[in-house]
């Protein structure tokens, strides 16, 4: 029973925003499973479920080994709550960023690893991102600007 109730949260949350163990356990009770809300919640930590944030600011239910995919959403909003502007000059890559958050834009742009980056500096509200040559440069602008947009 234990192992088809915990294929069914898996399908669950596949389908659907499930946002709190009080959804699931409605949901599972209406799919004919008589469970509890502690039930529920060890259910949660062995099949080791996370939450992730939705682009709405929501947040729902995912498996953690979607590791890859709950990092580069994180990452990805850090990139659009930080930017304001960019150009290329060059080889540069060079944003604008909110006061005080060209570090974190800056971590999260080398944490995507984004093609044709050979290093990133930062300062308060500047990144200047280095690429080989003018046209990978205006390659990683396209990168970027379809991230945030």
């Amino acid at each position: 029973m234990k192992q088809k109730r915990h294929l069914k949260i898996l399908e669950l949350i596949d389908q659907n925003d499930v946002e709190t163990q009080e959804d699931l356990l409605e949901m599972l009770k209406k799919c004919g499973f008589s469970v509890t809300q502690a039930t529920v919640s060890r259910d949660i930590r062995e099949l080791n479920l996370t939450k992730l944030t939705t682009g709405s600011g929501r947040q729902k239910y995912v498996p953690f080994y979607d590791r890859a995919t709950l990092s580069k959403d994180k990452y990805v909003r850090v990139l659009k709550d930080g930017f304001i502007s960019m150009d290329v000059a060059m080889n540069l890559v060079v944003l604008q960023t909110v006061s005080g958050m060209a570090s974190a834009v800056c971590a999260a742009i080398d944490a995507l690893e984004l093609s044709g980056i050979v290093g990133s500096v930062a300062g308060d509200d500047t990144i200047m991102c280095a690429t080989k040559s003018e046209e990978a440069a205006n390659h990683l602008k396209d990168e970027l600007q379809h991230l945030i947009f």
